[in-house]
C-alpha cells in the first residue's frame, strides 16, 4: 500500500519555485489565460485571475461571457478581458473558439472552468484546449472536470504536459463514475485512480487534501481549516497553480505549492479573522508573504 508523503515547508524548500531575473519584464514572468465565468457568477473568474497574479505571474488575460467582460475589466484593471458569446442562460456559447484560439498563442499556462455553471459550456472550451491550438500547460477546475468522462479521457492522456485537475469529492465521483461515498471510503485510492485514468496531476480537495501524479505518488496536506470550505476558495487555488506554472514551475511542483499556499492562507485568515467567515478574496493578499516566508 502506497502511503501519502507529507506536503510541508521542508518539501517546499527542497523544491523551490523558479525566480525571475531582476530585469525580467511582465512577459518573461509568465502569461496566464483564464477562461470561465457566467452571468450568474460574473466575479468568480476574477478570483482566479488575481490569484495567478498574486502567485507571481506577470500577465493575465481573461476570457469570459460578454455580459460580464466590461464590468470585470473595470473592477480589475491589471488584466485584459475578452468577451465570449453567450447563450440565453448566460453561459459560454458556440463561437467562442474564434476569440479563444488567438489568445492561446501567447499563453504560458491556461486555466479553464472557474465560475462556469454548465458542463456543456465547459465542454466547448475544453475541446478547444484539447485541440492543436493549445500547447501550454493546462489546469481544469469546476465544471471543466464534470464534462471529461468518457469522451475526453483519451485526448487528455495524449497531451504533452500532464493536465492539472482540481476536483472536490463530488466532482471526483463524476470523473470516476461512482458515488461520493465510494470516494470517501478510500480517498487515497481514488486520487491515485483518477491521476492514472487521466494521466494527470490530480488534487482531491478536502480537510486533508491529496495530490497524486500519474506514476502513483501521493502527497497529503492537512492544514488550512474548515474556513476554506467557502464559495470561491477553489477558484483561488486553481489560479495559484496556473500562475506558478506560467512562471516556469513544473506542473506537479506548481500544484503542490498551490495547495500549500492556499491552505496556509486559510490558516492565516483563521488566525487573523476567525476560523469561519473569512472570504475567498481575503486569501489573496496572504499569498506573496507566504512565498517569501518559505
Amino acid at each position: 500500500m502506497v502511503e501519502a508523503r507529507p506536503l510541508d515547508s521542508d518539501w517546499l524548500k527542497a523544491n523551490p519555485l523558479p525566480e525571475p531575473a531582476v530585469d525580467a519584464d511582465k512577459n518573461e514572468r509568465g502569461r496566464v489565460l483564464a477562461v470561465g465565468g457566467c452571468r450568474s457568477v460574473p466575479g468568480g473568474i476574477r478570483l482566479t485571475a488575481e490569484a495567478a497574479l498574486r502567485a507571481g505571474a506577470g500577465k493575465v488575460r481573461v476570457a469570459t461571457v460578454e455580459s460580464a467582460a466590461i464590468a470585470l475589466g473595470v473592477a480589475m484593471p491589471e488584466v485584459a478581458v475578452f468577451g465570449l458569446p453567450e447563450n440565453r442562460e448566460g453561459e459560454i456559447a458556440p463561437g467562442c473558439e474564434a476569440v479563444i484560439a488567438p489568445l492561446l498563442e501567447r499563453a504560458d499556462a491556461v486555466i479553464v472552468g472557474p465560475a462556469i455553471a454548465s458542463s456543456e459550456a465547459a465542454g466547448l472550451v475544453v475541446d478547444i484546449m484539447l485541440g492543436e491550438s493549445c500547447r501550454a500547460p493546462l489546469v481544469l477546475d469546476a465544471a471543466a472536470l464534470t464534462c471529461l468522462p468518457p469522451a475526453r479521457i483519451r485526448p487528455l492522456k495524449q497531451r504533452k504536459h500532464p493536465v492539472v485537475l482540481t476536483p472536490h469529492i463530488g466532482e471526483m465521483a463524476e470523473m470516476l463514475g461512482c458515488k461520493p461515498r465510494e470516494i470517501e471510503a478510500d480517498r487515497l485510492a481514488a486520487v491515485r485512480r483518477a491521476a492514472k485514468t487521466y494521466n494527470a496531476i490530480c488534487v482531491l480537495k478536502g480537510a486533508t487534501t491529496l495530490v497524486a501524479d500519474a506514476n502513483g505518488e501521493v502527497f497529503a496536506y492537512a492544514g488550512g481549516g474548515v474556513g476554506l470550505a467557502t464559495g470561491g476558495s477553489g477558484d483561488v487555488m486553481a489560479g495559484i497553480a496556473a500562475g506558478l506554472t506560467a512562471r516556469g514551475a513544473d506542473p506537479l511542483v506548481a500544484t503542490l505549492w498551490a495547495v500549500w499556499l492556499h491552505g496556509e492562507a486559510g490558516r492565516r485568515c483563521a488566525e487573523q479573522l476567525g476560523p469561519l467567515g473569512f472570504l475567498a478574496r481575503e486569501l489573496l493578499l496572504q499569498i506573496p508573504g507566504l512565498m517569501r516566508a518559505v
